[in-house]
C-alpha cells in the first residue's frame, strides 16, 4: 500500500479513487481478490525455534559441557557411579531451567489479541459483520464507543469521536478525531486517521481502510520488535568466562600433578593419569550450574512475591547490574488515572485532596451534600461538571478498581463530584437533560441543556481559550456580574500557572433562560446557545504520581541508577511530573521527538550524560535512546506498557512491561512483567538481582575454598615421594564436591540481601564473578585454614596409629580411619565456611546465626552423609571409609568454632578500618 495514502492532507475523494472504492464500500468479489493480494489482516511473527531446540540449549552451555566432561573424567577414574551422578545433576538442572522458562512463556499469539474479532463492514451496499482478519484496503467499516480499531483507516464521517491512542503514543488524553484534517503535535496526531490497536472512547465514525496487517503502523512496530535479536545476558557471558577460567586452572593443576607423579614419585603412567584426573575433577565446581539455576529460580520466586514476574532466569541477575532505567511516564510513574487537583473560582482556589476539598486548611467532607458544605460558586461548578458529562465510573469487582465508560477527563470530573457528595441521578430527575451539543475539535466545547420547571439551564464546559470569549458575565459569591478585563487577566493567569505545572485545565460556564416551549429547545444550537455565558471557574487535573514512586526514585538515586523519562506526553507534563517526584531538578533538559530527530548520535550521547527527559517521542526514537545508552556501556532497563514501547523493551538488557495496563505486545517483548504496574516493584527487583549476584560470589567462594584442602594433602603425598600416604582418595574428593558441598552451597544461594546493598553503585561492567578478592579469600585464607586443619586431622590419626611405621599404616583400618578423618575435617571446615560466607563484611551474628534455615539443613545433611558413609558396611568399601572414634568426633565438633571466631575478628577489623577511613 502506497505511503501516499497515509497523507492526511490528501483529499478524501482522491484517496477513495486511488483505493478504487467509494462510500458504499467494496463488493464481496473485489474484497476476496484483495484478500489474496494483501493477505489477512494479521501480524506475522518470525518463525519461532522449535521446543526441541530450546530444550537442548539448556544442555549445551559451557558449564553444562564442562559437567558432561566431568562425568566422563569421573568414569575414567573408575568412579562410574559418581560420573553418572554428575550427569544426573546436569540433566535435572537442564530440565528445571527449561521448565522454568517454558512456564513463563506465553502460549498464545498475543499480538492477535490486540485486534478485535469482528468488524461491521460495508459490502455490496449492506452492513455486514465479518472477521477482522478479512478486512482489506478499500473496505469501509463502522466504529462506535468501545470498539478497537481493526486497521489503519481514513475517516469518512465522525460524530464526537475520541480515540484512546495511549497504546501507540503513551498519551493519556484521548485524541479528538474528525473528517477534516487538523495538524497535531507528535506522531499519530492526524485528526482524520485512526490506527490499528487503538480504541474508541466516545462517538461514532465511518472509515475507509488504508492499510492492514504488517502494513499498519501497529505492524511496523511489531516488525521492528521482531527484528531485535535476544541479547546475551551479562550473567551468561560471565559464567562462560568463569567456566573457561576454571577449566584452565583445573587442567594446569592436573598436568602438574601428572608430571610430578611420574618424575618425582615414580608412579606408573596409568596411575599418574588417574591421579591427575582426580585432581582435575576436584577443581571443577560441579555444583556451580545447579546452584546458579536454583539461586536464580529463588530470585524469581522472591520477585514474584514482590509483584515482578521474570520470564528469563538470567534476567534476575541482569537487573542487579542495571545502571539506567528508561521509564515510561503514563501508568508507570503515574497512576494512569486523570484526577482533578485544583479548582479555581473568582473567590479563591481549592486544592482537591483524596477525601474532599481543602481550602485554607479546612477539609470539606465528601460524604456531606455540596449544598450544605460548598460555596454557591463551588456548587455551581460541581453541578455543571456532573450534569454536562457522558461518562460513567463503575466499580470493577475483578480488579477492584474504577472502570471508566467514557473519557478519562470526564471520569475525573465524575470522581470530583462524588467527592463533593453530588447525587447526579437525583439532580437529573429534578432537571433532566433535554438536549446536547456534542464536543468537537473545532470549537473545543460541549454543552448540555437542562429543564428545571420553567427554566432552561445551559451548561458549558471546554477549553478556556474558546469558552472565555463567549462569556459576558462572571459569577462571584453566587451573584452574576459583568466580566471585566481584570477578571479575564486573573483567569488567564490562573490557567497559565496550571499549564506551567503540567496540569490540564477545563473551564465551566452557564446561562439560564426562561422555558417557553419545545420549539425553543429544538431551536437552541451552537450559535445561539453558547453565547452570553456566565463564567464560573476552572478545574486543573493531571495523572498523579504513584504514592510509592517517591521512595522508589530516592532508592534509585542512592543506588546510583539513573532514571530517564521517555514519554509520548507533552513537555510541560513530563517535566512537571519528573520534578515533582524528584526524578530530576528543575534545570532538566527536555528533548522532544522533533528535536531528537535533528540530533546526531554524538550529540545524543553528550545529552544523555546529563539530566534529560524525552517527550513526544515515537517508537523508533525510544529504541534509538536505548541503543545509544547501550553503546555508552550502560546496562539498560526499559519500562513500558504500550505497543510503542515494544521495540525498546526487546532491545533493552531488561524489558519491563506493565501487567495490568500493559498491552500483550509489550508483555511479549519484555523480560519481566510487573503484576501491579508499580515502578517500586522494579526497584525491589533490582535489589533482588544484586542479592543474586552477591550470593553467586558467596557460593563461588565457598566451593573454591574446599579445593585447597583437597589438593594440599595430595601434594604432601607427592612431595614426600609417597612417605606420607595419600590422605584422600578420588572417591572421597568427589564426595566433597558432589555430596557434602552441594546443599550448603544451595543455602547460600537463598541468602537475603545484605543491608546497604541499594546504597552501592551497580557493579562495573569489567567486574567478574571470580576476582582477586575471592581467589585470595578462597585459597589464601579459608582454603589455607581448612588445609591446615584437615592435614592436622590426618596426622592426628596417623600418629595415633603409629606413623611413620609404614607397614602399620598400610594395614587397612588405620589408613581408612586417617582418610576418613581427613574427609571429615574438610567437611567440618566447610560447615564453618558456609557460615562465614553468608556475609561479606557484616557480622554473622548481626544477620542472625539461624536466619537461613536452608544453610542449617545443608549442614545437618553433611553430617548425616558423613555418618552414613562411615558406618554403612556396603558404602565403606566404595568410599574407603571406616567408623571414627569418640575422640575423633570431639576433635571435629570443635573445628568450626575457632574458624568462625577468627573470621568474625577479621570482619570486625575491616569494619573498623572502613569507618576510620570514612570519618
Amino acid at each position: 500500500m502506497s505511503d501516499e495514502n497515509r497523507d492526511a492532507t490528501r483529499p478524501l475523494a482522491e484517496l477513495l479513487s486511488d483505493l478504487k472504492t467509494n462510500e458504499a464500500g467494496l463488493s464481496e468479489d473485489v474484497a476476496a481478490k484483495r484478500l489474496q493480494t494483501y493477505g489477512q489482516n494479521t501480524i506475522h511473527r518470525q518463525k519461532q525455534q522449535s521446543q526441541l531446540v530450546i530444550f537442548l540449549k539448556n544442555f549445551t552451555s559451557l558449564m553444562a559441557i564442562l559437567l558432561w566432561v566431568s562425568g566422563i573424567i569421573a568414569m575414567l577414574s573408575g568412579s562410574v557411579e559418581l560420573g553418572i551422578a554428575i550427569w544426573a545433576v546436569n540433566i535435572i538442572n537442564g530440565v528445571f531451567s527449561y521448565w522454568q522458562e517454558h512456564r513463563a512463556a506465553k502460549a498464545t499469539d498475543s499480538l492477535m489479541a490486540m485486534l478485535p474479532t469482528y468488524t461491521r463492514v460495508h459490502r455490496d451496499g449492506k452492513v455486514k459483520q465479518i472477521d477482522a482478519l478479512d478486512l482489506v484496503p478499500g473496505d469501509v467499516f463502522d466504529l462506535q464507543a468501545g470498539n478497537a480499531v481493526p486497521a489503519d483507516a481514513r475517516l469518512m464521517a465522525a460524530t464526537s469521536l475520541q480515540v484512546d491512542q495511549s497504546a501507540l503514543t503513551g498519551e493519556t488524553v484521548p485524541e479528538l478525531k474528525s473528517v477534516e484534517f487538523t495538524p497535531g503535535e507528535g506522531k499519530y496526531s492526524e485528526s482524520n486517521i485512526v490506527y490499528a490497536g487503538t480504541a474508541v472512547g466516545a462517538g461514532t465514525a465511518e472509515a475507509v481502510v488504508i492499510a492492514t496487517g504488517m502494513n499498519t503502523e501497529f505492524g511496523k512496530i511489531a516488525s521492528l520488535t521482531e527484528k531485535q535479536s535476544n541479547i546475551t545476558s551479562p550473567l551468561t557471558l560471565e559464567l562462560n568466562r568463569l567456566t573457561k577460567q576454571v577449566s584452565i586452572i583445573a587442567m594446569i593443576i592436573g598436568a602438574l600433578f601428572f608430571i610430578t607423579a611420574i618424575f618425582f614419585v615414580h608412579y606408573p603412567i596409568n596411575k599418574s593419569f588417574i591421579f591427575a584426573l582426580g585432581m582435575i575433577v576436584a577443581f571443577i565446581p560441579e555444583g556451580l550450574l545447579p546452584t546458579v539455576t536454583l539461586s536464580l529460580a529463588q530470585g524469581v520466586q522472591k520477585m514474584a512475591k514482590r509483584h515482578a514476574l521474570v520470564k528469563d532466569l538470567n534476567s534476575v541477575e541482569t537487573l542487579g547490574e542495571t545502571t539506567v532505567i528508561c521509564s515510561d511516564k503514563t501508568g508507570t510513574l503515574t497512576q494512569n488515572q486523570m484526577t482533578v487537583n485544583h479548582i479555581w473560582l473568582p473567590t479563591g482556589e481549592f486544592t482537591v485532596s483524596g477525601q474532599g476539598y481543602v481550602n485554607n486548611g479546612q477539609v470539606q467532607q465528601h460524604n456531606q451534600p455540596v449544598a450544605k458544605t460548598g460555596t454557591p460558586d463551588l456548587n455551581r461548578l460541581i453541578s455543571i461538571a456532573a450534569l454536562n458529562n457522558d461518562t460513567q465510573v463503575e466499580n470493577d469487582t475483578k480488579s477492584k478498581k474504577p472502570k471508566i465508560l467514557g473519557t478519562p477527563t470526564e471520569a475525573a470530573l465524575v470522581i470530583l463530584c462524588q467527592k463533593a457528595g453530588f447525587n447526579t441521578k437525583q439532580h437529573l430527575k429534578i432537571m433532566p437533560r433535554v438536549k446536547e451539543l456534542p464536543f468537537d475539535s473545532r470549537r473545543k466545547m460541549m454543552t448540555t441543556i437542562h429543564q428545571e420547571n420553567q427554566q432552561l439551564d445551559i451548561y458549558v464546559k471546554g477549553a478556556l481559550s474558546d469558552l472565555l470569549g463567549q462569556c459576558t458575565m462572571i459569577q462571584e459569591n453566587g451573584i452574576a456580574r459583568e466580566i471585566t478585563d481584570a477578571d479575564k487577566q486573573a483567569i488567564n493567569a490562573a490557567n497559565k500557572k496550571y499549564a506551567v505545572q503540567g496540569l490540564r485545565s477545563l473551564s465551566f460556564a452557564y446561562r439560564a433562560v426562561p422555558f417557553k416551549n419545545q420549539d425553543q429547545v429544538d431551536g437552541l444550537e451552537i450559535a445561539n446557545a453558547e453565547k452570553q455565558l456566565t463564567f464560573v471557574g476552572l478545574t486543573a487535573m493531571s495523572d498523579p504520581p504513584r504514592p510509592e514512586i517517591y521512595d522508589a526514585v530516592n532508592k534509585c538515586h542512592e543506588a546510583q541508577i539513573k532514571i530517564i523519562m521517555v514519554t509520548g506526553d507533552s513537555q510541560l507534563t513530563a517535566k512537571s511530573i519528573a520534578v515533582q517526584i524528584g526524578l530530576t531538578s528543575n534545570q532538566v533538559r527536555v528533548v522532544t521527538g522533533t528535536e531528537l530527530d535533528k540530533m546526531s548520535d554524538a550529540d545524543l550521547k553528550v545529552a544523555l550524560k546529563g539530566e534529560i527527559i524525552f517527550a513526544r517521542v515515537a517508537p523508533e526514537q525510544k529504541y534509538r535512546i536505548v541503543s545509544t545508552l547501550q553503546t555508552m556501556g550502560e546496562v539498560v532497563a526499559s519500562t513500558g506498557d504500550g505497543v510503542n514501547d515494544a521495540p525498546a523493551l526487546k532491545k533493552a538488557n531488561i524489558g519491563v512491561a506493565m501487567g495490568i495496563t500493559g498491552t500483550d505486545v509489550a508483555k511479549d517483548a519484555a523480560n519481566m512483567i510487573l503484576t501491579d504496574d508499580n515502578f517500586a516493584s522494579i526497584v525491589a527487583a533490582v535489589e533482588e538481582g544484586r542479592a543474586v549476584y552477591s550470593n553467586l560470589q558467596k557460593f563461588l567462594l565457598y566451593i573454591l575454598n574446599s579445593n585447597m584442602p583437597e589438593a594440599v594433602p595430595s601434594a604432601l603425598f607427592l612431595f614426600s615421594r609417597g612417605l606420607i600416604p595419600l590422605p584422600l582418595t578420588i572417591m572421597q574428593i568427589l564426595t566433597v564436591d558432589l555430596g557434602t558441598d552441594m546443599l550448603p552451597a544451595l543455602g547460600l544461594g537463598s541468602e537475603m540481601a545484605e543491608p546497604g546493598v541499594m546504597k552501592q553503585p551497580p557493579r562495573a561492567r569489567n567486574a567478574h564473578l571470580l576476582n582477586k578478592r575471592i581467589l585470595w579469600k578462597a585459597f589464601a585464607w579459608y582454603g589455607a585454614i581448612a588445609s591446615a586443619v584437615s592435614t592436622l586431622a590426618y596426622f592426628f590419626v596417623n600418629i595415633q596409629a603409629g606413623w611413620p611405621n609404614q607397614a602399620l599404616l598400610s594395614s587397612g583400618i588405620g589408613y581408612s580411619r586417617a582418610t576418613t578423618m581427613t574427609l571429615a575435617a574438610i567437611i567440618f571446615c566447610q560447615i564453618a565456611a558456609a557460615l562465614n560466607c553468608r556475609t561479606k563484611d557484616e557480622s554473622l551474628f548481626k544477620i542472625g546465626l539461624f536466619s537461613n534455615p536452608m544453610i542449617w539443613t545443608g549442614i545437618i545433611f553433611e553430617i548425616i552423609l558423613l555418618t552414613v558413609l562411615s558406618y554403612t558396611p556396603v558404602l565403606q568399601g566404595v568410599f574407603h571409609m571406616t567408623p571414627l572414634l569418640g575422640t575423633d568426633w570431639l576433635f571435629l565438633c570443635i573445628i568450626p568454632i575457632p574458624i568462625v571466631l577468627i573470621e568474625e575478628l577479621r570482619k570486625w577489623l575491616l569494619r573498623v578500618r572502613r569507618r576510620a577511613v570514612t570519618n
